[in-house]
């Protein structure tokens, strides 16, 4: 939401440490506290921020003017956040009203990601987006919203292999963003979507768009432009059964460029909408999600899951790219999750923290954020002082079919393999376990080698 030339307005903040932030990075940022700025004036700007303000007021009408008084001030977007109820596990303190005293003598409200969600939507009347954990974005445009939520979704290209030719080889600089548009578009840009600066280097070397296209057709492969096609086309449907949950948008409400996405894809917003909702409507379906989960080229399998890195989710069959894309939808977005878990025995998605997954060879579990699809619930674990936390094996399995290291994770797995570490996988699923069966075999791990003692 932060991008130059765009201003911010701190509802409630506090002694104004980030807005002095703010201000060093370049943008343009003020704000009004009750307490420590009640003599700044409160001004319109693009951001609006109301930064865990709502879950320190006691009063119910005044939580809910509060937040109707800094949405008045955004033009573009609002920021609301609160504290979720998995915060209070260990707090100590007296109930009043429908939040809690605590002993430094602080109210505190504590939510349910989807009564937050909900909150907000009753007191201003506008379906808010989940952009993580406690944290909400309400869009004063529709368009807006639409092409946040149309960039959430996950994309995959291959890689495109360039034949030898003088003239592209000369212009490669050129051309650059030309085949960066169709690349992500699937697609020949239509008027005025490539950038005039760009259009007229192109037009001025090979005297037309259409001659530059045909260069770039005569470097590639066809079959690479059938996969692009093919994935850009995916992405949307994703994207069109996703949309369900704010509200179908008009098509008139989307921006040019995605308009035109869907139009070549789909050839009218009906049969887009409607291959959409048929895709949403199958997620709902146990049978098809473990049909899915078991075709799925990418992620480790086992009897009731489907684990899968980060960076292997946009190669997910778009059926499951919704399932987990329906979890995202109430819980946003987790930052520090790699791992992303599908369960196949019951509607439920867990995202999956570990920190040390590129570093070490078994990684160990920090937290899991997991959302009940059935329930509406969100709940997380915490697993950092753990004696014995859960640890992962055969990461090549995991990732993306592109990524760099997976046939050095895969050496590694089958030298463990060779040594007999797998023979009671039910043993070696934690810590603890997996250090047993290293010592009794004599080997440890240093780096992604194994080695005997």
């Amino acid at each position: 939401m932060l991008v130059p030339g765009r201003s911010i307005f701190d509802y409630g903040c506090g002694r104004g440490g980030d807005l002095r932030s703010l201000i060093s990075m370049g943008y343009t940022a003020s704000g009004w506290d009750p307490g420590h700025r009640p003599d700044t004036v409160k001004t319109s700007a693009d951001v609006v921020n109301l930064g865990y303000v709502i879950n320190v007021i006691e009063d119910r009408v005044e939580r809910a003017e509060t937040l109707r008084a800094a949405w008045q001030l955004a033009e573009r977007v609002l920021v609301v956040s609160g504290r979720l109820v998995w915060e209070s596990r260990n707090l100590i303190g007296r109930r009043v009203y429908d939040g809690i005293i605590t002993q430094s003598g602080t109210f505190q409200k504590f939510y349910e990601q989807s009564e937050l969600s909900a909150w907000i939507e009753q007191v201003l009347g506008v379906k808010p987006a989940a952009a993580a954990p406690g944290i909400f974005y309400v869009f004063r445009d529709e368009s807006a919203q639409q092409e946040f939520l149309a960039n959430r979704v996950y994309v995959y290209r291959p890689q495109v292999r360039i034949d030898p030719h003088a003239q592209y080889e000369a212009n490669r600089d050129r051309l650059a963003p030309l085949i960066d548009f169709m690349t992500a578009h699937a697609r020949p840009p239509k008027k005025g979507e490539l950038n005039t600066t760009n259009q007229d280097e192109i037009k001025e070397e090979f005297g037309s768009i259409g001659r530059a296209l045909n260069l770039i057709h005569r470097v590639t492969d066809d079959e690479y432009w059938q996969q692009i096609t093919a994935q850009r086309r995916s992405e949307l449907l994703v994207y069109a059964a996703l949309a369900r949950f704010g509200g179908r948008p008009k098509l008139s409400q989307l921006n040019m460029t995605l308009r035109n996405d869907i139009k070549t894809s789909f050839g009218s917003y009906r049969d887009f909408t409607v291959q959409g909702d048929r895709l949403l409507v199958a997620v709902g379906n146990p049978t098809m999600v473990i049909i899915s989960a078991r075709s799925s080229k990418v992620g480790k399998q086992t009897p009731t899951a489907l684990y899968v890195h980060r960076n292997a989710l946009a190669e997910l069959p778009p059926l499951l790219q919704v399932y987990e894309g329906c979890a995202r939808t109430l819980t946003g977005t987790i930052e520090n999750a790699n791992l992303v878990k599908l369960s196949v025995v019951k509607p439920q998605v867990s995202f999956l923290s570990y920190p040390a997954f590129e570093r070490e060879a078994h990684p160990t579990l920090r937290s899991a954020v997991t959302v009940n699809l059935r329930e509406l619930t969100v709940n997380w674990r915490d697993y950092s002082k753990s004696p014995n936390p859960p640890l992962l094996h055969r990461k090549e399995e995991f990732v993306s079919r592109d990524d760099p290291r997976r046939d050095l994770y895969a050496k590694l797995t089958k030298a463990e393999m060779r040594a007999g570490l797998y023979e009671c996988p039910e043993q070696i699923g934690t810590e603890q376990g997996w250090q047993r069966a290293l010592f009794s075999r004599g080997k440890l791990v240093r780096g992604h080698r194994l080695h005997n003692r």
